[in-house]
């Protein structure tokens, strides 16, 4: 029987803010292990050694020993590139794993703080080129004031940008394929333009408008399935009908998770704590949790 993990975080900085990976298998950043006897292996080695039992039997046919998916805590004091993701099919095409498709769940944000995600109208390949060239692409991207509790699904193909002065939660592919469109003519790090992908783009972006750009949680999609978790007291979550991996994402509150044994619930002897910003991987052996709040809390439940 395996029991919940939690991960040391890696973070990143960059010049629109900051980046934590709260789990990651992406080559050059995979996460360790911080609690308990596995302690300091990776998320990959733990894929590696308990295959099915970690991550479950469908999962890992679909994706083998690569643990396929990233979350991020993103925390913007400017506002990001503009930017898209390739599907499975074209990342593949050009040598990339797999594509990245999405989600986003807005956990603070500074009054009048806005993202972008799609089109406001309908535009063609071409008219899209000669936007950027002008430096007019944002006339026709849809802008939307956020506020805690916002989800945006974010599927490949879609354009896309962090506003400044917003926190969220990404959820995610484990991909880093971003082709970035504009960048307002900010210098990088390095005191240069940095590199933008406005050809490797055409074939990427979906030049639809749609109607579902902005909602709340569940979102469901083939890669992953996201919810919230009210917990204000003690709340059993049954597994076994869940053939993957479980993680929760602390949004408010402190709480103790009891992992449950095949014969029945936990006893007290494997508790893991949760509080705001953590993150806990209930392996998809676990045929259910218990969930023990002190005082109301909230998480963000995922799985496949």
């Amino acid at each position: 029987m395996l029991y919940p993990f939690k991960f040391n975080p890696i973070v990143k900085k960059y010049i629109w803010g900051t980046e934590r990976w709260m789990l990651s298998a992406y080559e050059g950043d995979v996460s360790v292990v911080e609690n308990g006897a596995e302690a300091g292996k990776t998320i990959t080695e733990l894929v590696e050694e308990h295959k099915e039992a970690l991550v479950g039997k469908s999962v890992f046919a679909r994706t083998g020993t690569r643990f396929p998916l990233l979350i991020k805590d993103i925390v913007s004091q400017d506002k990001l590139s503009i930017q898209v993701h390739p599907d499975d099919a074209l990342a593949r095409k050009r040598g990339f794993p797999c594509g990245k498709t999405e989600m986003w769940y807005v956990h603070a944000a500074e009054k009048g703080a806005a993202l972008i995600s799609g089109f406001s109208q309908w535009v063609t390949p071409e008219q899209y080129k000669a936007l950027v060239e002008e430096h007019r692409i944002t006339d026709v991207l849809a802008e939307h004031p956020v506020a805690p509790g916002d989800a945006f699904f974010i599927p490949a193909g879609r354009i896309h940008a962090i506003g400044a002065g917003i926190s969220l939660y990404e959820i995610q592919q484990t991909s880093d394929t971003t082709y970035r469109i504009y960048d307002y003519g900010r210098m990088g790090l390095d005191g240069k333009p940095r590199q933008l992908h406005t050809e490797e783009a055409l074939d990427a972006i979906d030049y639809g408008v749609y109607d579902d750009y902005k909602g709340k949680l569940p979102v469901s999609c083939p890669y992953f399935t996201t919810a919230l978790l009210e917990v204000p007291e003690k709340t059993r979550v049954d597994l076994r009908e869940t053939d993957s991996f479980f993680l929760l994402i602390g949004l408010e509150g402190k709480a103790v998770i009891e992992t449950s044994l095949p014969h029945g619930w936990a006893t007290k002897g494997h508790r893991t704590e949760i509080a705001e910003g953590e993150l806990v991987l209930i392996p998809a052996s676990s045929t259910g949790i218990t969930v023990l709040p002190e005082g109301n809390a909230r998480l963000i439940t995922v799985c496949i």
